[in-house]
């Protein structure tokens, strides 16, 4: 039993290793997109639901949190000529505000995925834009369905293995 144990392991994490891999590869030699921002999508995945639908609706929450730094980036812009430097309390206050009062949404309320969403867009250094959104919900899609698959391959393996120690007793 533990030899089984040990080799479904084993292939899991081959398994979910390529899958990572392959991603990886896309976001830089086929999309040009930076790999950490695939990597954001691939953990929003896991923070919550392990399923298609949950994984949707944390993606969607990931790029609530870009679109609320592109707002952030814009307010900062705004209010820098009439608040100086401390525009950014105020910007950070009202943006901290908003995705908080998320957490009591209906659907979209994974805060995590939000704060994800937020970091990576001024983690990205660009300016707010469609574009920068774009790569950004590129990115995030890219490991998100990375993740799905590398669960889906998961549960695979192991129900498979699960089955044949069942049909040996």
């Amino acid at each position: 039993m533990t030899n089984l144990s040990f080799f479904t392991n084993s292939k899991v994490v081959i398994g979910e290793a390529v899958i990572a891999s392959v991603a990886a590869t896309l976001s830089l030699l086929v999309f040009d997109i930076p790999v950490w921002a695939m990597f954001v999508g691939w953990i929003s995945f896991f923070t919550r639901g392990l399923n298609l639908k949950q994984g949707v609706i944390n993606l969607a929450c990931v790029f609530i949190g870009v679109t609320l730094g592109i707002g952030a980036a814009h307010a900062l812009v705004a209010l820098a000529p009439v608040m100086g430097s401390y525009a950014i309390s105020a910007v950070v206050f009202a943006i901290t505000v908003i995705a908080l009062s998320l957490a009591k949404a209906p659907v979209f309320n994974n805060l995590l995925c939000i704060f994800l969403g937020l970091v990576a867009y001024f983690a990205l250094h660009q300016p707010p834009s469609i574009s920068t959104f774009g790569v950004l919900a590129l990115a995030a899609t890219l490991g998100a369905t990375a993740a799905l698959l590398a669960h889906s391959l998961q549960k695979f393996i192991q129900q498979n293995a699960a089955s044949r120690v069942a049909l040996r007793a």
